[in-house]
């Protein structure tokens, strides 16, 4: 038996129960985890189970890294370590019993200018082979999987460039069919001017394409009834002022299709689309007051088995019957913890499954339908495992203008007043936080912190309304919900106003440097990881990513000028202690960002401590970078915001 099932038998007893820490005697207070505890990484982390159900492939944490490997079920061999190479690991997916195919990425230098440079990859991970996907001419983009057969064979269809000039009819997607066990390859579709992105049916026939303008400022789609009936636009759209008509999913009648559309209130909802008449239909499935998050398609492909939604947290609303008894009957084993069905083998017979909770790293199990029995994978974190930590739940409170915002608020378990209070704003920004474990969140609460995320406007998930509030306000309205926040949670005995930090990541960071420079007075100190802070140099920098000039576009947009939300241009104004961190290897916001900030501040004799991750990344995924950043943020607030 492997080490992994060796270090989850702990959790084999039945039912599962999530622990239930009491709260501790008012006498006693529990001291503070270790940091390393929460720096931890997931032992796996986006597992996916094979079609027979008897393997799964995964991030796996070693050493205090992840690396790809393939799990065997039974527990009869080591987990099989995958090395596609100095390369970002994007996704992964079965393609049959045997292979797999991952979409990797870098960084490269072309003639002088750096762009970033997709591939497919195919792996055999019977014998550990690996097969590049698209030809040796492939350009910049290169690991769009259209199609994967559903018959056991090996065959994919991939989408690819193969220029990275403009002027060449290479430089739009053409489409092969690759039997990845033999290596033979045949033309699907053709480059047709302004389209890089073909979609297929089930079937593999290629009935979408859709059309942009080199800018991507305009856009049309492209649409075909079946393989032999000419490609055909059918719709337009300008950026800003149209929305495409998209299928989520084609149906097994070849007129129908599923669209997710905004309803009468502006929040995205399903429905049935006539591929015949271009109408839509009658809507099949939708959560008021919030957006739904994706289709989840049936084993077949030809249907939809369940809708992603996210109120104030993320779940799946099976519609598919057996999903949903499949999903009851595996609540019942689970006490006091949520449930996700997260994949399963394709006679419907075997399922990974996710249980935990927002106070809670939770852990992965392999349900057996047969027997309906759980059988642990791994843990989200070996130390903490299925104990409950801090609470968390969603408040609302009102901006300044009336809007109202929801936010993610964590608080130290047992503690309720005049705490010392974190403002963690999320990345994006269009994204948003919920009912989740939060690494960063339960460390702070940890420390004795109330931690609020705001999901400000601009924010996804609340409807067309709320996510346009945010043009134009960055640094401005979207800056004045979260400091709204601090109010809000004063009004309520629940913060001390009067010690607070903001702490971010990515736009994050961004705001808590906006924060230091524009509103000290309502902040003690001020931490940002990977955070922008020159907007301008960030619209340069992605002059050459595919549609810059709809990417600028939107950034622009972002505020009235962007040279007057950027922090980067008042370093004067900083009036509260900063802590910069930043990956050297960060491909998302470049390190330049921090690096001239830092130097800046230094320059205007301003409290900034600056420190390089050398080879850290945007996203966290070596342990040792956690510790560093944990320790990095510890001492700051024990020095400028102490709990």
């Amino acid at each position: 038996m492997s080490r992994l099932f060796m270090a989850m038998l702990a959790l084999a007893a039945a039912p599962v129960a999530l622990a239930q820490t009491p709260a501790p005697a008012p006498t006693t207070v529990r001291p503070p985890l270790p940091l390393e505890v929460f720096a931890e990484l997931p032992q796996i982390e986006r597992p996916r189970i094979s079609p027979n159900g008897k393997r799964v492939v995964a991030r796996l944490a070693r050493n205090g890294q992840m690396f790809l490997a393939v799990i065997t079920l039974d527990g009869g061999a080591p987990p099989a370590i995958i090395h596609p190479g100095k390369v970002d690991l994007n996704w992964w997916s079965w393609v049959n019993d045997d292979w797999i195919v991952v979409g990797v990425g870098r960084e490269q230098n072309v003639e002088g200018s750096n762009f970033y440079i997709s591939r497919a990859i195919g792996i055999q991970t019977s014998t550990g082979r690996m097969v590049p996907i698209a030809d040796k001419d492939a350009a910049q983009r290169g690991d769009d999987i259209v199609w994967m057969a559903r018959d056991g064979s090996a065959r994919v269809m991939l989408a690819y460039q193969t220029s990275i000039y403009v002027d060449n009819p290479g430089f739009w997607s053409k489409v092969e069919e690759v039997d990845l066990s033999t290596g033979k390859r045949r033309l699907v579709q053709g480059p047709r001017e302004g389209v890089l992105d073909w979609y297929a049916d089930r079937d593999g026939v290629i009935r979408m394409g859709i059309g942009s303008s080199l800018d991507g400022r305009s856009s049309r789609l492209l649409y075909r009834e079946s393989a032999d009936a000419p490609v055909r636009t059918v719709d337009r759209a300008k950026r800003g002022q149209d929305r495409l008509t998209v299928p989520s999913l084609f149906l097994r009648d070849k007129n129908k299709a599923l669209v997710i559309e905004d309803d009468e209130q502006g929040y995205s909802a399903l429905y049935e689309y006539d591929l015949a008449t271009l109408q839509r239909g009658k809507q099949l499935f939708a959560t008021p007051g919030y957006d739904i998050g994706g289709v989840i398609a049936n084993v077949d492909g030809d249907g939809f088995a369940g809708v992603r939604v996210e109120e104030n947290r993320p779940m799946i609303r099976w519609i598919d019957p057996e999903m949903a008894a499949m999903h009851a009957a595996i609540a019942g084993q689970v006490k006091g913890g949520q449930v996700e069905i997260g994949s399963m083998s394709r006679d419907g017979q075997a399922a990974l499954v996710n249980v935990g909770g927002p106070d809670t790293p939770g852990a992965w199990l392999l349900y057996r339908a047969e027997t309906r029995e759980l059988t642990p994978l791994a843990y989200d974190n070996t130390t903490i495992r299925l104990k409950r930590m801090h609470p968390v739940k969603t408040i609302r409170y009102q901006a300044r203008d009336g809007l109202e915002i929801a936010a993610v608020l964590t608080l130290p378990r047992g503690k309720t007043d005049k705490l010392p209070l974190i403002v963690m704003p999320h990345g994006g920004p269009s994204v948003r936080d919920s009912e989740v474990w939060e690494w960063w969140a339960q460390f702070l609460a940890d420390r004795g912190y109330a931690v609020i995320q705001p999901n400000y406007r601009g924010s996804t998930g609340y409807g067309t309304k709320f996510l346009e509030k945010g043009a134009g306000q960055w640094g401005l309205a979207m800056q004045d919900d979260l400091d709204d926040a601090i109010k809000a949670l004063a009004d309520q005995g629940i913060a001390d106003p009067k010690r607070v930090c903001m702490v971010g990541a990515s736009y994050g960071g961004y705001a808590a440097l906006r924060a230091a420079q524009r509103d000290g007075d309502k902040y003690r100190c001020a931490v940002s990881y990977a955070g922008v802070s020159d907007l301008n140099r960030m619209l340069r920098h992605q002059s050459n990513f595919l549609y810059a000039g709809a990417r600028g576009d939107w950034l622009r947009a972002q505020a009235p000028e962007l040279k007057d939300v950027s922090p980067v241009n008042f370093p004067a104004a900083f009036s509260i202690p900063v802590l910069l961190m930043h990956g050297d290897e960060d491909r998302v916001v470049p390190i330049v960002q921090s690096r001239v900030m830092a130097q800046k501040l230094k320059s205007a004799g301003k409290d900034v401590t600056y420190i390089v991750q050398p080879l850290a990344d945007h996203h966290f995924t070596r342990q040792e970078d956690r510790v560093e950043f944990l320790k990095a943020l510890e001492a700051f607030l024990a020095k400028h915001n102490p709990a």
